[in-house]
C-alpha cells in the first residue's frame, strides 16, 4: 500500500514535501501465514526465510519434516490458528469446490486488525464482498490482490475505490523468462507423448 501511495506522492504535481512521520510496516520479523504450501507455496517461505519472517502454514497434506525445517515453517493443522497469528497471509491455494469463498467474514474477522491479505492463487478462494466490508471497517489492514473475480473487475467495483488494497492484473507469472519456461515444458510434454514417453507435468484427471 505505502509503495503505491508513496509513489502517487513522489510523482504529484501538488507535493510540497514529504511527511516525516508516514510510515509502513516492517516485513523482517513479521509472521508470514502460507495458505496452501504446494510447490509454490513452499517457494514463497524459501523465499520468506531469506527476509527472516516468522512461517506458519496450513495445507491438505504436512510437508516431510525435513522440509519444514528447511524453511524454518511451522504447520498448522487449523487454518484458523494460522490466521490469527500471522501478520501477512497469503493464499496459494487451487481453486475447487472446497476453496471456493476459503476466506469470508469469518475468517478476515479471525485476522489481526493490522494484518494485510494477499492472494496470487484465484480470486474467487477469497469472498470479495466480505473483504470490501473488511476492508472499508478496518478488520484487516491491507489486501494485495493478484486475481479478483472477475478479471478485470467492472469498473464501479468497490475495491477499485479502496486506498488499502493493491490490485495487479495476475500478472504473477507474467515475465518473459517464466513465459518461455512454460513454453518450453508444453513441448516437452507434446513431444513426449508423441514418443510414448512419460509425461513429466502430466494433469492427473479428478
Amino acid at each position: 500500500m505505502y509503495l503505491h501511495t508513496g509513489c502517487h506522492i513522489a510523482v504529484s504535481p501538488d507535493t510540497k514535501y514529504f511527511a516525516v512521520d508516514w510510515l509502513g510496516v516492517e516485513v523482517t520479523g513479521a509472521t508470514l501465514g502460507i495458505v496452501g504450501m504446494g510447490s509454490i507455496g513452499y517457494k514463497v517461505a524459501q523465499r520468506a526465510r531469506a527476509f527472516n519472517m516468522r512461517i506458519l502454514y496450513h495445507n491438505r497434506n504436512r510437508r516431510r519434516k525435513e522440509e519444514e525445517e528447511a524453511v524454518g515453517a511451522y504447520y498448522c493443522a487449523k487454518m484458523e490458528d494460522l490466521l490469527q497469528q500471522s501478520d501477512f497471509v497469503m493464499l496459494v491455494v487451487n481453486l475447487t469446490p472446497e476453496t471456493h469463498k476459503l476466506i469470508g467474514k469469518k475468517e478476515l474477522g479471525l485476522m489481526k486488525p493490522t494484518a494485510t491479505l494477499i492472494n496470487i492463487s484465484r480470486g474467487a478462494v477469497i469472498d470479495q464482498d466480505a473483504l470490501v466490508e473488511a476492508l472499508q471497517n478496518k478488520v484487516i489492514r491491507a489486501a494485495a490482490l493478484d486475481v479478483t473475480y472477475p478479471e478485470p473487475l467492472p469498473r464501479d467495483h468497490p475495491l477499485l475505490n479502496l486506498n488499502n488494497v493493491i490490485i495487479t492484473p495476475h500478472i504473477g507469472t507474467a515475465t518473459v523468462q517464466a513465459t518461455r519456461m512454460m513454453a518450453e515444458e508444453a513441448i516437452e510434454n507434446m513431444l513426449a507423448v508423441l514418443n510414448d514417453q512419460p509425461i513429466q507435468s502430466e494433469v492427473f484427471p479428478k
